[in-house]
């Protein structure tokens, strides 16, 4: 390949990936169902916008916007193999005005006249009465009406509002609603606070896992419980690091003073994965208690929903 100039190789990098995909490899774009995205046929976890050209892999966690960078890290090809590539082409790219999106405002959901439903049903999991009522009373827990979601509600330093988690109530054997309502901040994750000052935190997958296991503790707020807004594991024999969790990072920004970090996340892979994960990200500057459930697969709201069937049993059984 003849000499490249250095102002010719920062004119090859302005080149966006999806031109290059669309004018040299078009069989390798798919569309997908989401407006302006693609697809590879090759990488099903590759997508790429046909707008802005932001493309990301999601199995490997890397990405960009330029068809150079996606040439070498995605196709593999050295640095002077993919300049040689995009020298041979005549990519045309017209800009377009893409409008920033509109964040959308927080708002909580409606509140229902009254928390009967949620206590039945979080009680019927096993979560003691008196650990669901100081979380009402604190106002990080209601029921939302017209759909009898149990509300899971994180607020900031100044005790406004700025995250909720929405569980569903009503299984019917079916996959139980769960989402997080438009506008949330992560950072201001659901948290049980300490009665007293405390230099202790445990986190947990969900906020279902947080109150179980306060009641598996007999209701004991000697730290804080912090539910870290769910865990994204790698799938297959592929292997990432877990990012920082935004909601911890933040919670101990806030809170100098913690030394102890217990990790509570569900005792299978993608618990684990991340028990494992959260201990090298945390263990230089702080203690670390390792509290996975005893049992294998199982999360602590599944704990608490164990023991209370066996108490079921244990009155139901005929006397002899």
């Amino acid at each position: 390949m003849p000499w490249v100039s250095e102002e010719q190789i920062q004119e090859l990098k302005q080149i966006r990936a999806y031109e290059y995909l669309k004018e040299k490899q078009p069989h390798r774009l798919k569309k997908t169902r989401t407006v302006n995205e693609w697809e590879l046929t090759d990488h099903d976890s590759f997508k790429i916008n046909g707008v802005t050209s932001k493309w990301h892999w999601k199995s490997r966690d890397i990405g960009g916007v330029s068809a150079l960078k996606f040439l070498m890290q995605v196709d593999g090809c050295s640095f002077m193999e993919a300049v040689s590539l995009l020298q041979e082409g005549n990519f045309i790219y017209i800009p377009q005005e893409v409008p920033p999106p509109e964040r959308k405002s927080f708002v909580l959901p409606e509140k229902n006249m009254n928390n009967r439903r949620i206590l039945q049903y979080l009680s019927g999991r096993g979560i003691s009465e008196a650990v669901i009522r100081h979380c009402l009373r604190l106002g990080i827990l209601y029921e939302s009406r017209p759909y009898h979601n149990a509300v899971f509600v994180g607020r900031d330093e100044n005790g406004k509002a700025r995250y909720a988690f929405l569980r569903g109530i009503y299984d019917n054997g079916k996959k139980s609603f769960k989402i997080e309502q438009s506008g949330s901040e992560k950072k201001y994750a659901f948290c049980v606070p300490p009665q007293k000052d405390s230099r202790r935190v445990a986190v947990y997958e969900s906020c279902i896992d947080a109150l179980a296991h306060l009641t598996l503790e007999g209701g004991s707020l000697d730290k804080y419980r912090l539910e870290l807004g769910g865990i994204s594991a790698p799938k297959g024999e592929v292997y990432r690091e877990m990012k920082n969790p935004l909601a911890l990072e933040y919670f101990l920004s806030k809170h100098p003073e913690i030394e102890e970090i217990e990790i509570c996340t569900d005792n299978d892979f993608a618990g684990r994965w991340a028990c494992a994960s959260l201990k090298k990200a945390y263990g230089a500057a702080y203690r670390i208690i390792e509290n996975l459930p005893q049992i294998e697969g199982a999360d602590y709201a599944d704990l608490t929903k164990m023991k209370k069937e066996e108490k079921k049993k244990v009155r139901t059984a005929p006397e002899r």
